[in-house]
């Protein structure tokens, strides 16, 4: 696995079609130029490349773009374990800028710590990729309640 603590067993086995089409579906992640890169059981990462459109005055990466990445990959990282007729959504997250975010591209990679049958906690970091190497900006965590029976439309 490419960054979860720990292997998870989804309990869909169509979880990477059913993460990217969801995703797919959030037109503000196509606003901002968001992608996903990397969907694996309990790991997903969210690829936001560089725009001057999401900078702040000093021309940094604003921090709602580094929140709103962190928050869409722990989401979607929680979701690849989920029944099919199983929704996710965010009910509390503690997100930590630990420097600014500026790099050709911003990589927010969610992790799943401890899924649960009503909440999972992930963590979910976001790296700066400047001239190939990764330097991390953001650290969060994040619980997502399951939300049974209720469709992801």
């Amino acid at each position: 696995m490419t960054g979860a603590a720990a292997p998870f067993e989804p309990q869909n086995p169509d979880f990477e079609a059913r993460v990217r089409d969801s995703f797919s579906r959030q037109p503000f992640m196509a606003y901002i130029g968001a992608s996903l890169g990397v969907v694996e059981p309990g790991y997903v990462e969210v690829h936001l490349p560089y725009r001057k459109a999401l900078t702040q005055q000093h021309g940094f990466i604003h921090g709602g773009a580094l929140a709103t990445i962190a928050d869409n990959a722990a989401g979607y990282a929680a979701f690849t374990l989920l029944a099919a007729d199983v929704s996710i959504l965010t009910v509390e997250y503690k997100l930590n800028i630990l420097r600014p975010g500026q790099g050709d591209k911003m990589i927010a990679k969610g992790k799943v710590v401890k899924p649960g049958r009503n909440l999972t906690v992930v963590d979910s970091d976001v790296y700066a990729l400047r001239g190939g190497e990764e330097v991390m900006c953001v650290t969060s965590i994040q619980t997502l309640m399951a939300l049974p029976g209720r469709a992801d439309q």
